[in-house]
């Protein structure tokens, strides 16, 4: 088996089981360097190079310094490492970033010029939805088919209204930790309400909605108040959840809310028209 089937392997592997990294492509020599175009290497978020090769210390730091970037933000990197005198003659300085590139200094006797593309290889977005209403079973068919992946968190009795979903969950009860982005809507409507706002509350997520009126959900937010429920936490909820796109049919509030959660992956929601 040869090294470009070896770290094909790896790529599938860690894709399957949803664990971070970055893939660092050779794209570019230029001269005399140790490393060729198409040579590729997977480096995990620790720094450490898992799998396949780019090359020595030349671009070492400076592909996993792209790597931790590209892992932290979700957006690729070109790194340009060159020696000190062809960066000067091209205009640029070592540290420099450029029409979406960033140039660094070729220390080796080599001399030599790559381009490094770094893109990192992150697992689906998670929408997990709490309640098996209308609005929580719309909202599961068009995250799915907008890439997320679908956790549905409902009583057992419950879970037949959903006819797919990545992960199911009896009850409310949500893991304490994931490695993908989680986008958390609770859409129990009049079923187990305060006990799903709870459980949604009680862990890490990139957002977190209430499907409802503004008045309901400020008496479960004084009732999860006097549960002991920290105002940090209670500060984090949208709702009502979704944009004002005057929403009335479900499938509509699912389309409401979806756009909110593409709005705030995308760093967009500061700009957008929020139901306040």
């Amino acid at each position: 088996m040869n090294r470009a089937t070896d770290i094909l392997e790896t790529i599938a592997a860690r894709k399957s089981t949803g664990e971070p990294f970055a893939l660092a492509t050779v794209v570019r020599t230029v001269a005399a360097t140790s490393a060729k175009a198409g040579a590729k290497a997977v480096i995990l978020p620790d720094g450490t190079f898992s799998e396949g090769w780019i090359g020595g210390g030349c671009a070492r730091a400076a592909v996993l310094k792209a790597a931790k970037d590209a892992l932290a933000d979700g957006r690729s990197r070109l790194v340009s490492v060159a020696p000190e005198e062809v960066l000067t003659g091209q205009g640029h300085t070592a540290g420099e970033e450029e029409g979406g590139v960033r140039f660094a200094k070729n220390m080796c006797p080599s001399q030599g010029t790559m381009d490094i593309f770094v893109e990192p290889v992150l697992p689906r977005p998670n929408v997990v939805i709490c309640g098996s209403s209308p609005v929580a079973v719309a909202i599961a068919d068009l995250a799915k088919r907008c890439g997320f992946a679908v956790t549905v968190c409902a009583p057992a009795a419950e879970q037949s209204a959903f006819a797919e979903a990545d992960r199911r969950i009896e009850g409310f009860a949500l893991p304490v930790a994931e490695s993908a982005s989680r986008y958390v809507i609770v859409a129990t409507q009049g079923r187990g309400d305060e006990a799903a706002l709870a459980a949604a509350l009680a862990v890490d997520v990139d957002y977190v909605a209430f499907v409802g009126s503004r008045k309901k959900a400020q008496a479960l937010s004084a009732a999860l108040v006097e549960r002991g429920v920290a105002a940090e936490r209670l500060s984090k909820l949208k709702a009502p959840a979704g944009l004002d796109l005057g929403a009335i049919t479900p499938d509509e509030i699912a389309i409401s809310i979806l756009a909110e959660i593409v709005a705030v992956r995308r760093g967009e929601s500061r700009g957008a028209n929020v139901r306040a």
